[in-house]
């Protein structure tokens, strides 16, 4: 199945052109910013790269967050365009699973998916063998170190969140945003998902009047 993957949702701007699981070409650049005027060109650089045209396409997928208020509206809006554009089914990512299929864990062990999410937080759920064992939650990291903690076997904690949580004897993976091989991983696992934002705390930014942004 040929997937183009999207993901501006953490610290990079991110196109897969997969064929299953296997990444056949992509564009990956770590950024804070700036994902709205870089997506286009990349998207279009990682399909030329793959030699396929727009049409050759099975589907697109993008993740959903947790992450970047502004990342996410910009990967959703162009792949839902997309899809629409194309008539091509746009199948959602969790940000927190792709970071997990990063994490080279032994059979049994914990895999905890750890964003910082500023103000003394993280965005983390905790998987095992690639599946999660807890949704994913807003976690003050004093609460993150202590579920780690808990951990009877090995621990890999993975994301730009890792290195914040103090875990006595965990392997840590700092990575800003997931790798295109653990993205094409992901997607080829779940060719079906919900393409909607997942927020796990209210915006920081206040629009006129003090409203939250819709």
């Amino acid at each position: 199945m040929k997937t183009l993957i999207i993901d501006t949702a953490l610290g990079a701007c991110t196109a897969v052109a997969a064929d299953g699981a296997r990444v056949v070409a992509a564009e990956t650049e770590d950024m804070a910013r700036g994902h709205q005027e870089r997506l286009g060109g990349m998207v279009r650089a990682a399909m030329a790269r793959a030699g396929w045209s727009f049409e050759d396409l099975d589907r697109i997928a993008v993740t959903t967050g947790p992450g970047s208020f502004t990342g996410l509206r910009v990967g959703l809006a162009f792949a839902q365009g997309l899809g629409l554009a194309l008539d091509r089914p746009v199948t959602g990512l969790s940000t927190l699973a792709a970071l997990a299929r990063d994490a080279q864990a032994a059979p049994g062990d914990a895999v905890w998916a750890l964003i910082d999410a500023r103000r003394g937080q993280v965005y983390g759920q905790r998987f095992m063998d690639h599946g999660p064992k807890d949704g994913p939650a807003a976690l003050s990291i004093e609460d993150a170190a202590t579920r780690i903690a808990g951990e009877t076997g090995g621990v890999t904690l993975v994301g730009s969140g890792a290195a914040l949580v103090t875990a006595d004897g965990a392997s840590v993976i700092d990575r800003a945003a997931p790798s295109p091989d653990a993205l094409a991983r992901l997607a080829a696992d779940q060719p079906e998902g919900e393409a909607r934002p997942l927020y796990l705390r209210a915006p920081d930014a206040k629009l006129p009047g003090g409203r939250d942004p819709s």
